[in-house]
């Protein structure tokens, strides 16, 4: 079938392969370490700190390690990566399994994982390129790249709050260290090829001044990363207030919490699966201005939600359109950027994206404390709307002055 032509090769076969099983562990992690954090602490603004300390290195480093990344092999780089996230979930399953389990632990271990992602997700998203022959299948490999990680995102938690509520964390952490041994053995069967002369010469500074510079010449995609950096401050940090939703809105338990992460999961799969159906040549940064628009108007309706169903369909319908924008920002760099600035390029996405986020759950767990969930997440949809408005109106301007450009 056509939204499936990028499995046509071996390499990205098996890089989907690995993830695949490597994701379910994940979230399944992910769940776990949320709901210990809110049964220790009880609070909000812990649950939003602790997912804040994970992913703080995407904010700090992402440009330094665009520039490294542009340097150096990527495959390489995935697989020292692959076995120090493995070493990481180790460390965890072995706190938890002696019962030494602390808010301070906990953010300390997440901080050491957050270093270790910021150079994996930067090398696997440059390294797709080498993985797939065809440019013009690259789009449809994001796609499909995503569709994983949603899915495993749908499947993970609804397994996680099975076996959190039977068995406990431990057997969660436990999984998802075993997880990484599939992503390893895929890693080591593949066979690929980087041309070392596109490799960036330059030192790490000067490749990070480079590719500042680059951006700023490049306004079509420093828009993109911009609306993405609000998205991500305001909008998309709504994932961490999903526990307390689910317990304090719904009065639920580990499976309530589940069922929201596995709805939120199930939208993000159909969005990525619709992106994957995309043909080439449609305006992406127009999806991006729609997926902006519709995640607003979900999570207003999320926070107006009384019935468990509805908020699980509510919260479905941000993730469709969150994955929508993400995936079509992601796209549109990985396809427009010059390919020696390709990393850097992608590590301000990664920053806006990844490292932005942490600040947000910061700020709307503060808020949350202050104004509660629902009032929280109404505001969280007004901006969600306002950033639409706001980047439909720099795109009318954009193409009026070069429609009237001499």
């Amino acid at each position: 079938m056509d939204i499936f032509r990028s499995l046509s090769y071996p390499n990205f076969r098996l890089q989907v392969i690995g993830q695949a099983i490597s994701l379910l562990g994940t979230w399944m992690q992910r769940v776990a370490i949320s709901w210990l954090v809110y049964e220790m602490t009880g609070s909000v603004f812990w649950l939003g700190f602790v997912q804040f300390i994970s992913l703080l290195p995407s904010l700090l480093l992402s440009p330094f390690i665009g520039s490294f990344v542009d340097r150096h092999k990527k495959y390489k780089l995935v697989f020292v990566t692959q076995v120090g996230l493995m070493i990481q979930a180790g460390l965890l399953t072995l706190v938890v399994g002696l019962q030494w389990e602390s808010v301070f632990l906990l953010s300390l271990l997440g901080f050491i994982q957050g270093i270790i992602n910021a150079f994996d997700v930067l090398g696997r998203q440059s390294l797709l390129v080498s993985l797939v022959g065809n440019k013009k299948d690259l789009p449809n490999a994001i796609a499909l790249n995503s569709s994983i990680f949603n899915a495993a995102r749908m499947v993970g938690p609804a397994i996680g709050g099975i076996l959190l509520t039977a068995y406990g964390e431990f057997v969660c952490f436990a999984i998802n260290f075993i997880s990484f041994i599939p992503v390893i053995i895929c890693l080591m069967l593949m066979n690929v090829v980087e041309d070392r002369s596109k490799l960036n010469k330059e030192s790490n500074w000067t490749g990070l001044v480079e590719g500042f510079s680059y951006l700023r010449r490049s306004p079509h995609i420093a828009s993109l990363i911009i609306v993405l950096s609000f998205s991500s401050l305001l909008v998309i940090p709504y994932t961490s207030l999903l526990p307390a939703v689910a317990k304090d809105l719904f009065s639920g338990d580990e499976s309530t919490f589940s069922w929201f992460e596995s709805a939120a999961g199930l939208g993000a799969m159909i969005g990525a699966i619709h992106m994957a159906r995309m043909k080439t040549g449609q305006n992406l940064r127009y999806r991006v201005l729609l997926a902006a628009l519709l995640m607003g108007l979900s999570l207003a309706l999320l926070a107006y939600a009384h019935f468990l169903p509805s908020a699980l369909l509510f919260t479905a319908m941000v993730s469709f359109s969150m994955m929508m924008q993400n995936s079509s920002i992601n796209t549109y760099i990985q396809t427009h950027a010059v390919p020696s600035y390709r990393a850097r390029a992608m590590s301000y996405y990664v920053m806006a994206f990844q490292g932005i986020a942490p600040l947000g759950t910061l700020l709307i767990g503060a808020t949350a404390e202050y104004i509660g969930i629902k009032n929280t997440l109404y505001t969280m949809g007004a901006f969600g709307i306002v950033i639409s408005v706001c980047f439909y109106t720099y795109l009318r301007l954009h193409i009026h002055r070069k429609l009237f450009k001499f």
